[in-house]
C-alpha cells in the first residue's frame, strides 16, 4: 500500500504511525476482520500475504487457525513476530521475511488474505503476487480473501483540488514562466477526497477485478457518461469497491468513510465548462512495467445535442508528467557504453567480499584500506557494508 509520508519512526517504508492508522480505520480494518469470522473455520490453515504488524494473522489464530503463514518482506514484521507472542500465537505463525512470490510452504492454505493495494488495487506487483498466491498457495476450494475489487471513474468538479495542484506553478514568481511545470503537473495522478455531490456524471464501471481468475496486472476501457448537471470538470476521479466474502466489502467511493484509501485524480489540463447531456468519453489505461504502472487517460468531450461536435479533447500520461535527465535516460540506452563510477567500484568491490568466508568487519576494514579517500575509519565501511549485505545477502 502507497498510503503514507512516513514520520520520524521509519520501518521499511511504512511509519509505526501509518500502520496505526490502518489499524485504526474501521471501515478497512472492520471488513476484513469480519471477512475473517466468515470464512475461517476451526483446524484450517491461512495465509498472511502483507502482514505488517500481524494483526490478521493474530486474529486468524484467534478464530481456530492451525497454523498461519505470515508473509512480509519489511522489517515490521519483527513487530509482529512481538505481537503474536504477546497474544499467546507465535507458535502457530509462521513468519517469512519476504515477498510471497519468493516463498514456498509445506502445505496450500484454505484461506489466504491481503491488502496489497495502493490508491487503487492497481499498485506494483498487487495482482502478480495474487496470480501466484493462488496457483501456488491456494488449496482446491479455498477462499480468498478478497475476492473482488470494481474499478469505477466519473467526471468531478474539484476547483480545490485542482487549485492546490496548479495554482503553485500558475502563479509566477516575478519575472519566471512556470509553465512547463504546470504542464507535468497535469499529467500526474494524485489522491483527493471527494464528496458525492462533486460528481458531474454517474458512476461508471470501469473494470472488474476477479482474483479468484486474475492474470494479466493491466487493464484498459472505454468510459462514456453524460453530464448530470451544470458545472465545471476538473477531471477524473476513481475509486474501487471491494468484495472480501459474503456480504462483507468496503469502499473509497466518494463520500465513504474509509481513511486510508483516498480516491484517485486524473486531472484534465484545463478546467472545462459542462452542461447537463453533453458526453464526455474517456479511454482509460492501465499499464505494469516492471514495479509501477503507467498511466494514460485521453478525453474527448462532444457539444450537447450534437453528436460528433468536439469541444474539448485532451491526451494525457504519466510519461508526460515525468521530469527525466537526459544524462540519466542516456545511460539507460542500449548503445551506452557504461564504466563504474568510484561509488560503482566500492560497490562491486564489497559484493565480490562477500562470499561466504569473510565477516562484515574484515570486508569494511579492506575498504578502507582499498578506497581510503571515501573512509576514514572503518566503522564507516562497516556502515556501508553492512547495507550492500541487508539488500544482497542471504
Amino acid at each position: 500500500m502507497s498510503c503514507y509520508t512516513p514520520p520520524e519512526m521509519q520501518i521499511e517504508g511504512y511509519s509505526l504511525s501509518g500502520y496505526g492508522e490502518m489499524i485504526a480505520d474501521r471501515v478497512r480494518t472492520g471488513a476484513y476482520l469480519e471477512a475473517l469470522r466468515a470464512v475461517i473455520r476451526p483446524g484450517a490453515v491461512v495465509m498472511d500475504i502483507g502482514t505488517g504488524p500481524g494483526i490478521m494473522a493474530v486474529q486468524a489464530c484467534q478464530l481456530g487457525a492451525k497454523h498461519v503463514y505470515a508473509i512480509e518482506p519489511g522489517e515490521v514484521i519483527q513487530l509482529a513476530r512481538e505481537i503474536a507472542a504477546a497474544n499467546h500465537c507465535a507458535d502457530k505463525i509462521e513468519f517469512f521475511e519476504d515477498i510471497s512470490t519468493n516463498v514456498t510452504i509445506p502445505t496450500r492454505a484454505d484461506v489466504i488474505v491481503s491488502d496489497l493495494r495502493g490508491i487503487l488495487p492497481f499498485y506494483s506487483d498487487h495482482i502478480p503476487s495474487i496470480a501466484d498466491a493462488r496457483l501456488r498457495f491456494l488449496a482446491p476450494g479455498g477462499t480468498l480473501i478478497g475476492r473482488e475489487d470494481r474499478v469505477w471513474a466519473a467526471v468531478v468538479e474539484a476547483p480545490e483540488r485542482f487549485s492546490k495542484i496548479v495554482d503553485p506553478w500558475t502563479r509566477d514568481l516575478p519575472g519566471q514562466d512556470l509553465s512547463p511545470a504546470r504542464r507535468k503537473v497535469v499529467n500526474e495522478i494524485h489522491r483527493m477526497q471527494a464528496a458525492p455531490e462533486l460528481l458531474l456524471t454517474s458512476p461508471n464501471l470501469w473494470v472488474a477485478l476477479d482474483y479468484t481468475c486474475i492474470e494479466n496486472p493491466d487493464a484498459q476501457g472505454e468510459l462514456t457518461s453524460t453530464v448530470k448537471r451544470e458545472g465545471t470538470g476538473h477531471g477524473i476521479v476513481i475509486w474501487f469497491d471491494a468484495d472480501l466474502a459474503d456480504g462483507v466489502g468496503f469502499s473509497n467511493r466518494p463520500g465513504s468513510a474509509t481513511v486510508i484509501y483516498s480516491s484517485m485524480f486524473l486531472p484534465w489540463p484545463e478546467p472545462v465548462l459542462l452542461v447537463a447531456g453533453q458526453t464526455v468519453c474517456v479511454h482509460l489505461q492501465a499499464k505494469l512495467v516492471e514495479e509501477d504502472y503507467f498511466w494514460r487517460w485521453t478525453t474527448r468531450i462532444e457539444c450537447a445535442g450534437q453528436p460528433g461536435k468536439i469541444v474539448a479533447e485532451f491526451d494525457q500520461s504519466v510519461l508526460q508528467g515525468a521530469v527525466l535527465s537526459p544524462a540519466k535516460l542516456l545511460k539507460r540506452s542500449s548503445k551506452y557504453v557504461p564504466h563504474l563510477s568510484e561509488e560503482g567500484l566500492m560497490r562491486r568491490r564489497a559484493l565480490e567480499l562477500m562470499d561466504g568466508r569473510v565477516a562484515l568487519e574484515e570486508i569494511a576494514r579492506r575498504l578502507t584500506a582499498e578506497f581510503p579517500g571515501k573512509f576514514a575509519r572503518w566503522e564507516q565501511a562497516l556502515t556501508f557494508a553492512g547495507a550492500i549485505s541487508n539488500e544482497n545477502s542471504r
